[in-house]
C-alpha cells in the first residue's frame, strides 16, 4: 500500500524543524522534506535572543536537528520541485515522490540583492551576502555593508573582528536594527556610517575596485556585504493557487493556515507575527501549524 504521511513539512529550518517536533509529539506521521537543515539561520554568526541560547546559528540549529532526530522523525535532504493536490498531496523532489493528507510550507527567504551594474559580474570576487562564509578573506581589508537590519548590524560586527574598516551604507537616516546592536556599532572604532546613501553601481575588472554612490561619488573598497533583506521563497504557493499578500508573503490566519485546505505555512513566508522575522516567531508558527495539522488530522480519522 503506498505510504501517505499525516504531515509532510517542506523546509527545513526553524519553523520546519519545530513544527516536527510538535507533530511527532502529537503521535503525526511526519517527515520534514529540504535541502539545507536549518536554512538562513545557520548564517547567523552571533545569536542573543533566543532564550536559554547564545552562540552561532549552526550550533543552535544542529540542536534543532538533534532534537528532530530524537523523535525519529525522517528528515529528507532532497529539494520539491513541485506539489499537485487533488485531495492528497504529491510531493515531487528531484530524488522521489511523497505523498501526504496535509503540508506546511516553510521554505523560508532568499537573499535579496541590489539589482546594480556590476553586482552579478563581481559575485565571489569582493561581492558577499554572507558574512560568516566570507569575512575571512578580508582580514586588514576596506568593506562595505548595505543595509540596516539587524543582519546588515551582524554582518559589520563579525567584519570588524578581521577588515580594517567598515562602511555601513544605508538609505535611510538611521539604522533600523536592535538598539543594542546598534549602539555596540557606534562605539566600535573600525566602523562608520553613511546614511541616506544608495549603491548605484559596482565596479572592477578580476575583483571589486570601487562603488558609486547616489550622491556621485566613488568609494573604493576590498568587499561589498549585502544585507538588504530576503524574499520569500513561494514559487510553491503559487502553484497551489495560495493567496499571497501584496509581498510576496503568504497569507495566513491566526492557526497558519492558507485559503487552502490542508496547507499551512510558518516562518519568514508568512503575514504572520507581525512579520518580525526571527527564529523564535518562525518556531512559534511552526509549533501552531503542528497543532492544526493534529486536529486536522484527528477530523479525518473520525470521519
Amino acid at each position: 500500500m503506498e505510504k501517505i504521511y499525516d504531515f509532510a513539512i517542506i523546509g527545513a529550518g526553524p519553523a520546519g524543524m519545530t513544527a516536527g517536533i510538535y507533530a511527532a509529539r502529537y503521535k503525526l506521521d511526519c517527515v520534514i522534506i529540504g535541502p539545507d537543515v536549518g536554512g538562513t539561520a545557520n548564517l547567523a554568526h552571533d545569536i542573543e535572543n533566543w532564550p536559554g541560547f547564545k552562540g552561532p546559528g549552526w550550533d543552535l540549529m544542529e540542536k534543532f536537528r538533534e532534537h528532530c532526530t530524537s523523535f525519529n522523525i525522517p528528515m529528507l535532504t532532497e529539494s520539491v520541485q513541485k506539489i499537485d493536490n487533488d485531495g492528497i498531496f504529491t510531493i515531487t523532489t528531484e530524488k522521489g515522490v511523497h505523498k501526504a493528507h496535509s503540508i506546511l510550507l516553510a521554505m523560508g527567504t532568499k537573499r535579496r540583492k541590489l539589482g546594480v551594474k556590476g553586482e552579478e559580474e563581481l559575485f565571489g570576487k569582493g561581492v558577499s551576502y554572507c558574512a560568516t562564509c566570507d569575512c575571512v578573506f578580508f582580514k586588514e581589508k576596506v568593506v562595505g555593508v548595505v543595509g540596516g537590519s539587524d543582519a546588515a548590524a551582524m554582518a559589520a560586527q563579525i567584519l570588524s573582528q578581521h577588515a580594517s574598516k567598515v562602511i555601513i551604507i544605508y538609505r535611510k537616516d538611521h539604522m533600523r536594527a536592535e538598539p543594542a546592536r546598534v549602539e555596540e556599532l557606534e562605539n566600535d572604532p573600525k566602523i562608520e556610517f553613511m546614511y541616506n546613501t544608495n549603491v548605484k553601481e559596482i565596479i572592477g575588472n578580476d575583483k571589486l575596485e570601487k562603488v558609486v554612490l547616489d550622491n556621485g561619488s566613488n568609494l573604493s573598497l576590498d568587499g561589498l556585504f549585502i544585507e538588504i533583506g530576503g524574499i520569500p521563497i513561494t514559487s510553491l504557493a503559487k502553484s497551489l493557487n495560495i493567496k499571497l499578500a501584496d509581498n510576496n508573503r503568504i497569507i495566513v490566519n491566526d492557526s497558519m493556515a492558507t485559503d487552502v485546505a490542508g496547507v499551512f505555512a510558518a516562518g519568514d513566508i508568512t503575514t504572520g507575527s507581525n512579520q518580525f522575522n526571527q527564529i523564535v516567531t518562525a518556531a512559534a508558527e511552526g509549533a501552531i501549524a503542528a497543532l492544526e495539522a493534529f486536529q486536522l488530522a484527528r477530523t479525518r480519522k473520525t470521519k
